[in-house]
């Protein structure tokens, strides 16, 4: 670490000073200020000196240099700290905090929030939207406190009137899953008074000089805060105060404050505004005319929500319950109205604030967690609490804060001094003993019980009678007189710089602190007439009613005296310290350089009392003389085996500490350690850094290794499931066969006995394995099922079956009525019942054209209508034989007209509807159309599938046979595979249109 920075910028840890001297110390402190090194370590304890300016030092870039990096690696850096926080709660899953103390105007405020910054710069890298809303809460909740918690004084612009302790739960990546923030005593009776030259909270003045003209308007307040008695003092500062109040809203909004909320809000400080006007203090009828002006403006425009004469008697009158159970109202005096005011006005505000807290934390805690789902949920808390305040008035408040601040100094006293010196004697460790303060006897002087001052204020508020702020501290006087750190005026009479029957004196490890002891047990009594309460409880306003639960108590109902202010913030403290002490904490020592707010001026004086108080120079001490680091055997050894060979991956020798010595010699480390009992001790950070770095280079490999054992044992796993699957894919493949053919046997088994045989049996579908034979099967079953047809057909019937199914073939079902059903006749000339009147003839024609070709069988006959160019039609006859086709003329006896040799014809055209229409091709282009006639034997039987079966059967083997439809009314016949291209002339009949002519173009 020493290597990152020049010797020009001093030392970078204290701990490397030449003589832990004071004067080298403050030396040093001094250089590293003047060159703008604010942050300087201590160990692991970071010194931060507030440079009352901006510094480029908090970016996105610096950010990304302390990410993941150990403490020494960079310069000091709140950063740093955070980041070893961080890694110690994610890697150790142990809860971790941040203590940040110091005196007021130190930076602690300002501390916390780049410490949140960068918490939630780190975490989510993959932009979970719920990670990133509980993040984004977190931060703006900083801004809303600051605005309600935070006030002007003389010593810091922004200083903290309450202390925050925040908790920020991970889950098990190290992302935030939540938090929960914790106040501590707010001061309140700043909203009432303030000590010359310092402001009220933050938020009066945002909303008066930040507010639209229109919300100023609904809380009917002026913009200038001097028209108002509670914010008059601090009307000429300004800290941009309406940039503030936009940012505040839009937090507000962020949050998850609604709009009837943000109000609720608002009119409730508004109410504390109207309280009191400073142009009333001098008038006689003081009373009335406050309670007038009060309820004009908080009546009328309903701010709280009561009924304006509830608020009336509330302000004028103190309702009280006799022992008798009877009730009475009892009316104020001046002093009194103003008292009850003014307690009022004070309680209102601290409710809120307690309110605000609690809402910010419903929105932020940890939701439906369940450790055995989401992992083991760990902490880092951030403590901002106030500093050691010396005024020139220290009243209640500064009593209450410095006793906070002497707790917070002994657990430093505890965890960082006195309990590191016992584990090194616990351990037997050789050291050398480091003298230091230890304030037990101050923690003592204030919260021991029956002696304390704390017990003192208590005994004197429950005393029955008149007791005073004087008769209390000749109580204390009596009691503590004898204490070493304690005084006052009375027992020290030549010291004048007390007053008598007024002031004490404590000595604090920080310095003495004279207190004024005027209002102490108002302050501690911390009374609030009943009257108030059961007001605001009865308030048509949700979150007003909300705040005063106690409010709901009828005036006869005894309860149980409240614990004092006093009592309930000591009581609050050791819960924050006993919190603080199971976590693992890391520290942030805030010195204010100087009293007038100058990045220039370092004030030698004022800081060498803060780095003594602090107790800066006996942590050097302890560090230098001590060990930066310890850890058990057995956490050690699991954490570094992998960098020594004899360890990894289980060492074999006689105890962990043993595997331990041979990690530390293998790397040379010997003279840097000290080995204990149960732990070893690392005596500086570089040797630590050395093995972190090795481990970090080593855990690639182990993970490379690991992924490689765990990928082959999951392809191992995966193999063997695969052949499992493909067995049970085997044998059930193997099965569904089976049962495919046990089903089919099972339907199939009687087809032999069925009319049909089995022809409406339906098939089951087969599985995929079985599809082609499937379709074999079926095949082989339809030609079974046809031969089963076929076989009691007579051959004479045969040629007929033949022509038929040489029909179907070729129409293709085109033609829904192609005489299927009917005997087929064949030469319907030559049949008498057909064409008695001309059958002998055509007998005798036939013969002689028989004896004259030589064919060997007619296929068709028919008498027929021709259609001429001229669309005139003639009846002619129509003679196919297996030689020639012949066109004659019944007329005259038969006459041979036309002779086509039946090879010349190439295609066959015949219509789809029930008409009787064919046309002829051939390839000499010389087609012909003709009507089928229908004869006597039956006037409506369809001859055209005839035709074409006889045509098609007896060509079978001379011509290839393709069908195809030509168009929605038409079906073409192509013989010899040959292709036509156009069609002349046309004949129209009732229901159908057809164009058949010379073939020059397929259709």
């Amino acid at each position: 670490m020493a290597e990152l920075e020049g010797l020009e910028f001093g030392k970078s840890d204290f701990v490397l000073l030449d003589e832990v001297t004071m004067e080298q110390f403050m030396e040093n402190l001094r250089l590293r200020f003047e060159k703008g090194r604010i942050y300087t370590f201590i160990g692991e304890v970071v010194v931060s000196v507030n440079p009352y300016k901006q510094m480029d030092i908090y970016g996105k870039e610096v950010i990304e240099d302390y990410r993941g990096r150990e403490l020494y690696e960079n310069p000091p850096h709140l950063y740093a700290v955070a980041d070893a926080a961080y890694k110690a709660m994610k890697r150790r899953a142990k809860d971790t905090c941040i203590v940040i103390s110091g005196e007021s105007g130190a930076g602690k405020t300002e501390a916390s929030k780049y410490i949140m910054q960068y918490i939630a710069a780190i975490t989510n890298p993959s932009q979970r939207a719920e990670v990133e809303s509980v993040k984004n809460v977190l931060l703006k909740s900083n801004c809303v406190l600051e605005a309600f918690g935070n006030a002007k004084t003389n010593r810091n612009d922004n200083s903290s009137r309450f202390g925050k302790y925040m908790d920020i739960n991970f889950n098990f990546n190290g992302d935030p899953t939540g938090g929960h923030i914790n106040n501590y005593l707010l001061e309140k009776s700043r909203v009432v008074q303030q000590q010359e030259g310092e402001r009220n909270f933050h938020s009066f003045y945002q909303v008066l000089r930040g507010g639209s003209d229109e919300l100023l308007k609904s809380l009917y307040l002026q913009r200038d805060p001097a028209e108002y008695a509670y914010t008059s003092q601090g009307a000429s500062a300004s800290n941009n105060d309406s940039l503030c109040h936009k940012a505040v809203m839009a937090a507000l909004k962020v949050i998850g404050f609604t709009a009837e909320e943000i109000s609720s809000i608002y009119k409730i400080l508004s109410t504390i505004l109207h309280l009191v006007s400073p142009t009333l203090n001098a008038l006689e009828d003081y009373l009335l005319i406050f309670a007038s002006v009060f309820l004009s403006v908080c009546g009328q425009c309903c701010l709280t929500s009561t009924e304006a004469e509830n608020a009336r008697k509330t302000l004028l009158y103190r309702t009280v319950a006799t022992g008798g159970g009877e009730v009475i109202e009892k009316g104020h005096n001046e002093k009194e109205a103003s008292y009850g005011r003014d307690a009022f006005a004070k309680a209102l505000y601290e409710r809120l604030f307690a309110w605000i807290v609690g809402r910010i934390n419903s929105v932020i805690e940890v939701k439906d967690y369940n450790p055995a789902l989401h992992g083991k949920n760990t902490v880092i808390g951030v403590l901002d609490i106030y500093g050691f305040e010396i005024f020139d008035n220290n009243s209640f408040e500064q009593f209450c804060i410095n006793y906070c601040n002497e707790k917070l100094q002994q657990l430093f006293i505890e965890l960082i001094l006195r309990q590191e010196q016992d584990e090194y004697q616990r351990e037997g460790i050789t050291w050398q003993h480091i003298e230091y303060f230890n304030n037990q006897i101050i923690v003592d002087l204030v919260e021991q019980p029956h002696k304390g001052i704390i017990s003192i204020l208590d005994e004197a508020c429950l005393t029955a009678g008149k007791v005073t702020d004087t008769v209390c501290l000749d109580s204390m006087n009596k009691k503590l007189g004898q204490h070493p750190h304690y005084t006052s005026r009375k027992l020290c009479p030549a010291d004048k710089t007390m007053e008598f029957n007024r002031d004490f004196r404590i000595r604090h490890y920080a310095g003495d602190v004279t207190y004024s002891v005027e209002g102490f047990l108002d302050k501690n009594k911390d009374p609030l007439f009943q009257d108030f309460k059961r007001l605001m409880y009865n308030s048509s306003d949700p979150v007003l009613k909300e705040m005063w639960p106690d409010g709901k108590m009828s005036i006869t109902e005894v309860t149980k005296r409240p614990l004092t202010a006093a009592t309930l913030f000591k009581n609050s403290i050791i819960a924050l310290v006993d919190k603080l002490a199971c976590k693992e904490p890391y520290y942030v020592r805030c010195i204010k350089p100087n009293e007038v707010k100058s990045s220039m001026l370092f004030d030698d004086g004022r800081c060498q009392h803060q780095v003594a108080y602090l107790g800066l120079l006996e942590n050097v001490r302890v560090r230098r003389a001590g060990f930066a680091y310890r850890q058990p055997y057995a956490r050690f050894l699991q954490r570094y085996k992998m960098t020594c060979e004899y360890t990894w991956p289980n060492h074999l020798m006689g105890s962990d500490q043993e595997a331990v010595e041979a990690i530390v010699n293998q790397h040379g480390f010997e003279d840097d350690v000290a080995y204990g009992h149960t732990k070893l001790f690392v005596r500086t950070p570089r040797t630590l850094f050395t093995l972190e770095q090795e481990r970090s280079a080593l855990i690639p490999i182990l993970v490379l290794f690991l992924q490689k054992v765990w990928r082959g044992a999951l392809a191992r796993m995966r193999c063997r499931k695969l052949r499992a699957i493909y067995t049970i894919m085997a044998y059930y493949k193997c099965y569904k066969v089976k049962a495919h053919f046990w089903e089919v046997e099972r339907r199939f088994t009687n087809v032999r006995n069925m009319a049909d045989y089995g022809k409406s049996v339906e098939w089951p579908t087969p599985p995929a394995a079985l599809v082609q034979f499937h379709r074999i099967t079926q095949h082989l079953y339809r030609r079974w099922w046809a031969r089963q047809l076929i076989k009691n057909i007579p051959p004479s019937d045969m040629a007929e079956v033949r022509a038929k199914v040489a029909a179907l073939s070729a129409l293709s079902g085109e033609r829904v009525d192609w005489g299927y059903s009917r005997a087929w006749e064949r030469d319907y000339l030559a049949n008498a019942k057909d064409s008695p009147l001309t059958s002998t003839n055509f007998v005798r024609i036939t013969k002689e054209l028989k004896n004259k070709d030589q064919y060997s069988q007619i296929l068709f006959s028919c008498s027929v209508r021709m259609l001429n160019w001229f669309n005139n039609t003639k009846d002619r006859a129509l003679l196919i034989t297996d030689k020639h086709i012949y066109r004659l003329e019944p007329k005259k006896h038969f006459k041979v007209q036309k002779r086509i040799p039946l090879d010349s014809v190439v295609g066959v055209s015949v219509t789809s509807g029930s008409d009787q229409m064919v046309a002829l091709h051939t390839a000499s282009q010389d087609d012909f159309l003709v009507h089928l006639q229908r004869g006597q034997l039956n006037p409506n039987q369809d001859r055209v599938g005839e035709m074409v079966g006889n045509f098609c059967l007896e060509n079978n083997e001379t011509f290839h046979l393709e069908h195809k439809l030509a168009s929605n009314s038409k079906i073409f016949i192509s013989l010899k595979g040959l292709k036509f291209n156009s069609l002349k002339g046309y004949c129209q009949r009732p229901g159908n249109v057809l164009l058949y002519g010379s073939v020059h173009q397929h259709f």
